[in-house]
């Protein structure tokens, strides 16, 4: 996903795949420190057994958005 579509969506939960282009980095690095370090993401993480998930309007405000539609 893009920004843009991550911004307009009204989608509550974001899977690694959808953040790592925006943070350049590969999914599975997110998933390993979610599950390894959580706090060093700067934003939350959800780990459910094998699945990360990643609240939408949390990572929007990481990223420096004030303004957010949910």
């Amino acid at each position: 996903m893009t920004l843009q579509e991550i911004q307009a969506s009204d989608k509550p939960i974001l899977r690694p795949v959808d953040i790592a282009p925006i943070l350049q980095c590969d999914p599975q690095y997110i998933r390993d420190i979610a599950r390894s370090n959580p706090v060093t993401l700067g934003f939350p993480a959800l780990v459910m057994g094998k699945r990360v998930k990643i609240p939408r309007i949390p990572f929007l405000q990481f990223l420096g958005y004030k303004e957010v539609s949910q």
